[in-house]
């Protein structure tokens, strides 16, 4: 079984991002299972590193056993969510003690205005280089105009799906062919 870490980048109940992990949940490929990583960890200090807390170290592993990394995210002032950052920062650290190190990520968003998306997975992919993260290119996804891409069941339209499909079975294969543990 294929184990990806997702981090959704937004702590918000009725967030945009976590209804598209749950739809891309919804159309991942059958040997694939997602593991949500817990983003409401404290803040990152690295006088904190010598009593690694024990709240960050249990997320710190299901990254560690993942075969691939995935971000699904919002764009707050753009670029990632506090939190977002937080737990990349925890997680990649102390330094020489990366959980990301090789691993295989891929990179998608929601917001609600045209350009949702773009520039949060430019800076993503800045972080991830310098994390040793392999960040698939293509095809990329940016869900724009959230509030009507949703119905109030979370779901989206089939041919949004086909399109999430699509990017899983992409994903899929990239981390099958990228993954090293």
């Amino acid at each position: 079984m294929m184990k990806i870490a997702v981090f959704v980048g937004s702590l918000q109940q009725k967030s945009f991002n976590k209804m598209l992990a749950k739809n891309l949940e919804s159309v991942k490929p059958d040997d694939m299972e997602f593991q949500y990583i817990d983003l409401n960890l404290p803040l990152y200090n690295q006088d904190l590193e010598a009593d690694y807390p024990a709240v960050v170290q249990k997320q710190k592993d299901i990254v560690r056993q993942a075969d691939g990394i995935l971000v699904i995210t919002p764009e707050y002032n753009r670029s990632l969510p506090g939190v977002l950052k937080n737990a990349l920062d925890w997680i990649s650290r102390p330094y020489g003690d990366s959980a990301f190190n090789g691993k295989p990520a891929g990179v998608v968003g929601a917001g609600l205005h045209h350009v949702s998306g773009a520039i949060v997975q430019a800076d993503f992919r800045h972080i991830a280089a310098f994390l040793n993260m392999n960040v698939m290119g293509q095809p990329e996804v940016h869900i724009n105009s959230a509030a009507e891409r949703f119905d109030e069941d979370g779901r989206m339209s089939d041919d949004d799906m086909r399109r999430l499909g699509e990017y899983m079975d992409t994903f899929s294969e990239w981390v099958t062919t990228r993954g090293s543990k």
